[in-house]
């Protein structure tokens, strides 16, 4: 039997990276398009994985991309838009609607059935956000090719690991003596992104996920304050954190939104207000064992101890003289 082509959207993102080396793994032979393919060198050291310059946005290139694949399976999505807009900014529209459709069509052109697609926990085209409700559009455009492809949507819960964005931001964070942050109360259920890239890996064969929507997340909620707290701890910082009402909350994520990388914004803290968990009627994989977010977290977050990042400015120093 042949090697089976995945054709990987959005490989080169966080969960796009454990994925990548999941399928590679297992044998797969997987083409991540990108439109700067040299800042992804690492991923071009893996067995069986090409990353291709290509913008997988035109309708001609996609084509091209999905012809002669076995499977695609779209990882594309943004977190933050330079614009507001509703019922969601033209960078939403064209990340998590657009390019659904788009990679739709090119299937339905060169005969390719099998979609898989990641969206959202808690993704509504009448969500809180713009974030979600454009995730939510995606999913539906997914969802209503069923008939004519092998489609399966994923729902992912913020993902934490090594490499995030999400506990090592809160740890840069956490390096301040005094921290004002609103929206403690919020509740997240996080997930590892590994068990996400291995759930997305088992069901590509498996005809019973056909049409299916699976909701992923981890075994524990937590509110952003004990997030906070746990972090807090496990790098041996003692930050003040002062809660921040409502409205002074986004008037700290208006600010946020000025810088050129903003790791807040607005829309972001609706999403978090929309409380990313599970709810009683999810659906999850059949084989779904998360790990606890307290066995993986101290494997990563220890680089971010006073005592760790010394240790780092010193082999720093050590190299630089010695290249000297």
């Amino acid at each position: 039997m042949s090697q089976q082509k995945i054709l990987l959207p959005g490989g080169s993102g966080f969960l796009g990276s454990y994925l990548a080396t999941r399928l590679a793994q297992q044998g797969y032979v997987v083409t991540i398009p990108s439109r700067r393919r040299e800042r992804h060198r690492r991923l071009m050291t893996l067995p069986n994985v090409s990353v291709v310059e290509a913008d997988a946005h035109d309708p001609a290139q996609l084509a091209a991309l999905v012809a002669g694949q076995d499977a695609v399976i779209n990882l594309v999505g943004i977190l933050h838009s330079r614009d507001v807009a509703l019922p969601y900014s033209k960078d939403f529209l064209r990340a998590h609607v657009e390019l659904p459709q788009k990679i739709v069509d090119a299937m339905r052109t060169t005969g390719v059935r099998r979609l898989l697609h990641v969206s959202a926990l808690q993704a509504d085209e009448r969500g809180a956000s713009e974030y979600l409700r454009s995730k939510g559009a995606g999913e539906r455009i997914v969802l209503a090719a069923q008939d004519e492809l092998d489609v399966t949507v994923f729902r992912p819960a913020v993902m934490f690991g090594a490499g995030d964005h999400f506990l090592a931001m809160f740890a840069r964070w956490l390096a301040l003596p005094l921290l004002p942050l609103g929206m403690l109360g919020a509740r997240l259920q996080p997930v590892w992104v590994a068990d996400v890239a291995d759930a997305i890996a088992a069901s590509l064969n498996d005809a019973t996920t056909f049409g299916r929507a699976y909701d992923l997340a981890g075994s524990e909620v937590y509110t952003f304050a004990e997030l906070l707290a746990y972090v807090a701890r496990l790098t041996e910082r003692r930050t003040r954190i002062l809660p921040l009402s409502e409205g002074l909350a986004y008037l700290q994520a208006g600010l946020w939104w000025l810088l050129p990388k903003p790791e807040v914004t607005q829309d972001s803290l609706r999403t978090l207000q929309a409380n990313a968990i599970l709810d009683a009627d999810s659906c999850l994989p059949a084989t779904w064992r998360p790990a606890l977010l307290e066995a993986i977290a101290p494997t990563y977050l220890s680089r971010h101890t006073p005592r760790a990042r010394l240790d780092i400015y010193r082999a720093r120093a050590r190299r630089a003289l010695a290249g000297s």
